[in-house]
């Protein structure tokens, strides 16, 4: 998969003596979805806020199109900030914003558009995430898939190149879950942008992803496409995939 649009080269990042990413390398293809696995505490959100600059490298370079974003200023940040979108672990909706007014806040920060087309673009943005009608509505009122489909239609609704996804379907039944990468899947495809996931969901993984890289103790170990990774004979990609105990994965 050539083209990168993003690239980690030998990154290094470490907390209170704590090596959490040892010597990084990543490239996250354009316009395909990308899917970062492994455990817990394993590195993969320190990873994605690399990725908009949210934290900096002690050592090595993040690569945005070939710009280096950990040595730029806060203005050439938040211009390379703006080409991405953004859904949080919990969708991190504004309580007490309705959710038209949620989906719209983009939009009136960064734009110069009139009330009514701002208005008419929430509502396709809803009706793309199925949520068609629940503009008056509070984020008290919705269900936990909800409110992850309402932080999907925000995330979309600058139409970004890029797009971050910090476990998107946490904390949400099977079923649900499902309707959420069914979601990642038509959208991207639709859009031809380039997404990136952070999962330790096995089966949604396989669903959605054209690569998917395995971080363990702060490197990559593994990486390809899905038919790639299931024929990888490495031991730890092999018991993380299969969730058993017993295998090279230390168990704290």
């Amino acid at each position: 998969m050539a083209d990168p649009v993003i690239v980690f080269d030998n990154v290094h990042k470490a907390f209170r003596g704590q090596k959490v990413l040892d010597g990084l390398h990543l490239e996250i293809p354009r316009g395909r979805t990308t899917v970062i696995i492994g455990r817990s505490g394993g590195g993969k959100s320190v990873t994605l806020k690399h990725m908009i600059g949210l934290m900096r490298p002690d050592r090595g370079r993040v690569l945005v199109d070939g710009e280096d974003i950990g040595a730029m200023g806060k203005n050439e940040l938040n211009r390379v900030r703006r080409r991405f979108g953004m859904l949080f672990q919990e969708g991190a909706l504004f309580d007490s914003l309705t959710v038209g007014e949620n989906v719209a806040f983009p939009l009136e920060e960064h734009t110069k558009l009139g009330r009514e087309e701002i208005e008419r673009r929430v509502r396709e943005m809803l009706d793309v995430v199925g949520l068609p009608g629940v503009e008056e509505k509070m984020p008290a009122e919705l269900s936990g898939g909800m409110r992850k489909r309402v932080g999907l239609a925000r995330a979309l609704i600058m139409e970004p190149e890029i797009v971050l996804f910090d476990e998107p379907t946490s904390g949400l039944d099977p079923i649900m879950a499902d309707v959420i990468d069914s979601l990642i899947l038509e959208t991207q495809r639709e859009s031809g942008r380039t997404y990136v996931v952070i999962s330790h969901d096995i089966a949604a993984t396989f669903k959605i992803a054209h690569k998917i890289a395995m971080l363990y103790e702060g490197r990559i170990i593994a990486e390809g496409t899905p038919d790639e990774i299931r024929r990888n004979p490495n031991p730890i990609l092999v018991q993380f995939l299969r969730g058993t105990a017993e295998g090279p994965i230390r168990v704290h």
